[in-house]
C-alpha cells in the first residue's frame, strides 16, 4: 500500500510538471503567432502566462520570454510593464544587451531619469560611442532640469474631450477654428472587436463644434463613409477645409496589414466616400499621420518605406492637378535613426512633430522646426516642459494665428493611453505708454509723437484727448520719441525696450 501510494504521489508530481511545462509551451506558441500578425497586445498576454509557467531554475527561458514580453509591452506603450518585463530580462541574463538600453527607455518613459541614467551609462561602457544611448543619457539628464524649470506653455488637461479610452491626434478643419476633429476609441465607434494590436476597438474620427455663443458642445463621431470597422484617424485638412486626410489600417487575421492614407473630398456638410491615395508603389510600407502645407501644395506624412534614416521618418510628396508627384525624405535634422511622427503646421509655415530619436523627456517629445531660406536647412527645437514629459506628446493643432490649441498626450494614464489637452504660450507685448501736456500740467490732444526705431519704424502716433497714447514696440529695439505741438517746444526721449521674457510697459512723459 505505502509502495502504491509513493507511485501515485511521484506520477501526479510528473504529471503536474508535464502539464505546466506544456502549459508554458502551448502559451509560448500563441504568442509567437500573436506577435508574427503584429498583435502585440494578445502576444504580450500569452508571453506573460509563458513565463509565469516557465520554472524559476530555467534562467534562460524565463529570461528570453521575459524579454519578449518587455518588446511587446514597449510596442504597444505600456511603459510601467514593458519596465518591469525588461528587468526580469536583465535579472535572468538576457544574453543581448538591448534589454538593457530598452529598459533605460521604458525608465525614461516613466519619470525615473536617474535609473535610466545608471543604465544607459552601463550599456555604454559595453558599447561606447552608441548613438541612441548616448542620446539617451543626455536626454535624462536634460529632462531632470527642463522639469524642474518649465517654460511658459500653460497645459491643462481638457475633459469635456475626453473619455474612459483613448483619444488623440486633434485637428481644427483647416481655417475653421469652430469644429475640431480627433480620434477616438470611446463607444460609438464603428468597429465592435478588439484589436489583437492594441487591446482596443478600432478608433474612428469624432467632431466637436461650438454653438452660437462659442461654447464647445459634446463630440459625436462624423457621419459618413470615412469611419469604417477598421482603424480610422489621424486626420488632415487642405487650408480651405474642403479636403481631408486621413490614416486607415486594415486589419486581417492571416496576415499583416499597413497603413494607408485616404482622402475625402467635402460636399455642403458631409464627407464623401474616401479614396486611397497612391503615393508610391511600395506595398510592403506604412504611410501615415497626413499633414498639408499651408500652401496646401505638399503632403507631408509619416512612413518606415526605405530610404529613411531610422525607424519611420518625415516624408512629403507634391500635390498636383491628377495625383501625387515624387517623394522626398525631409532628412537630417529632422529625422533620426528613431522613430518622427505627426507632423503638423502652423499657419506661419513652422512644422511640429514628434520623435523618440532626438533626446527627449520620454517616449514621443514634440519639436518645432523652421525652415532657414539663406542655409537651406531646418532648425530644430525641443518644446521642454510642460509640453512634453515622460510619456508620449503629439499631434499639435493650431488656432489660426495663435500660439495655442490643442494636443494628445499619454501622460499620467497608467495604460499608457492618449488623451486630449490645451496648450497656450502667452504672448510676450512690449508696449509704450506716454502723455504729452503743457509744462504746467494741461493735457495737449492736439499733440503729436513721431517715433522711430533702429529697425526701420517710423511712425506718427496720435494723442488722445486725455493727452496719452499708447503703442506696440520690439524687444531689445532702441527708439526715439518726439513729442511736439503747435506753439511748443519739441520734447525728445530715448528708450531701448528690454528683452525680458515678460510683457512690460515703459512709461514715458513728455512736458512741452
Amino acid at each position: 500500500m505505502k509502495k502504491a501510494g509513493l507511485l501515485h504521489s511521484i506520477i501526479c508530481i510528473l504529471a503536474t510538471v508535464c502539464l505546466w511545462s506544456c502549459g508554458a509551451e502551448k502559451a509560448l506558441r500563441k504568442a509567437e503567432q500573436a506577435e508574427a500578425l503584429g498583435e502585440y497586445f494578445e502576444a504580450a498576454k500569452h508571453y506573460k502566462k509563458a513565463y509565469s509557467k516557465t520554472k524559476v531554475k530555467e534562467r534562460d527561458k524565463r529570461g528570453e520570454r521575459a524579454f519578449k514580453m518587455a518588446e511587446c509591452y514597449r510596442r504597444i506603450n505600456y511603459a510601467a510593464r514593458a519596465a518591469g518585463a525588461y528587468k526580469n530580462a536583465v535579472r535572468y541574463k538576457y544574453p543581448e544587451d538591448i534589454a538593457l538600453l530598452h529598459l533605460a527607455d521604458m525608465q525614461r518613459m516613466t519619470g525615473d531619469y536617474k535609473g535610466a541614467a545608471k543604465n544607459y551609462q552601463l550599456y555604454l561602457e559595453q558599447h561606447p560611442g552608441d548613438e541612441a544611448a548616448s542620446n539617451g543619457l543626455k536626454a535624462s539628464e536634460d529632462a531632470i532640469i527642463w522639469k524642474k524649470n518649465p517654460n511658459r506653455y500653460i497645459v491643462k488637461k481638457f475633459a469635456l474631450f475626453n473619455s474612459r479610452r483613448a483619444e488623440y491626434s486633434p485637428m481644427y478643419a483647416g481655417e475653421d477654428t469652430d469644429q475640431l476633429f480627433f480620434t477616438s476609441t470611446r463607444d460609438g465607434v464603428k468597429g465592435e472587436d478588439l484589436s489583437g494590436i492594441t487591446g482596443m476597438k478600432a478608433p474612428d474620427i469624432f467632431v466637436v463644434r461650438k454653438d452660437e455663443k462659442g461654447k464647445w458642445q459634446k463630440p459625436e463621431p462624423i457621419e459618413s463613409e470615412v469611419n469604417s470597422e477598421f482603424e480610422d484617424g489621424a486626420c488632415a485638412f487642405t487650408p480651405d477645409g474642403k479636403t481631408m486626410y486621413f490614416t486607415r489600417c486594415q486589419m486581417d487575421g492571416d496576415y499583416p496589414r499597413y497603413a494607408e492614407i485616404f482622402k475625402s473630398a467635402r460636399s455642403d456638410a458631409s464627407w464623401g466616400n474616401p479614396q486611397k491615395c497612391e503615393i508610391t508603389n511600395d506595398t510592403l510600407s506604412s504611410v501615415a499621420h497626413p499633414a498639408v502645407s499651408p500652401d496646401g501644395m505638399w503632403l507631408y506624412f509619416t512612413s518606415d518605406m526605405p530610404g529613411g534614416l531610422g525607424g519611420t521618418d518625415i516624408w512629403r510628396v507634391r500635390i498636383g492637378d491628377s495625383g501625387f508627384d515624387w517623394v522626398e525624405n525631409l532628412g537630417a535634422p529632422i529625422n533620426s535613426p528613431g522613430n518622427e511622427m505627426f507632423p503638423t503646421f502652423r499657419p506661419n509655415g513652422e512644422l511640429y512633430f514628434s520623435s523618440n530619436g532626438h533626446p527627449g523627456m520620454g517616449g514621443l517629445d514634440l519639436f518645432k522646426a523652421i525652415w532657414n531660406e539663406e542655409k537651406e536647412t531646418w532648425s530644430i527645437e525641443n518644446l521642454q516642459a510642460p509640453m512634453n514629459s515622460p510619456a508620449d506628446d503629439f499631434g499639435m493643432t493650431f488656432e489660426g494665428p495663435y500660439n495655442r490649441g490643442f494636443f494628445s498626450s499619454s501622460r499620467g494614464d497608467a495604460r499608457g493611453w492618449d488623451h486630449l489637452y490645451t496648450f497656450e504660450l502667452p504672448e510676450i507685448i512690449k508696449t509704450i505708454t506716454g502723455w504729452v501736456y503743457e509744462k504746467e500740467g494741461y493735457e495737449l490732444p492736439e499733440a503729436v509723437v513721431h517715433l522711430v526705431g533702429e529697425d526701420g519704424t517710423n511712425k506718427k502716433l496720435s494723442v488722445k484727448m486725455d493727452g496719452s497714447f499708447t503703442e506696440r514696440v520690439e524687444p531689445g529695439v532702441n527708439y526715439v520719441l518726439l513729442g511736439s505741438c503747435e506753439g511748443f517746444l519739441n520734447y525728445k526721449q530715448e528708450l531701448r525696450v528690454d528683452t525680458l521674457n515678460e510683457s512690460t510697459d515703459s512709461v514715458l512723459q513728455f512736458p512741452l
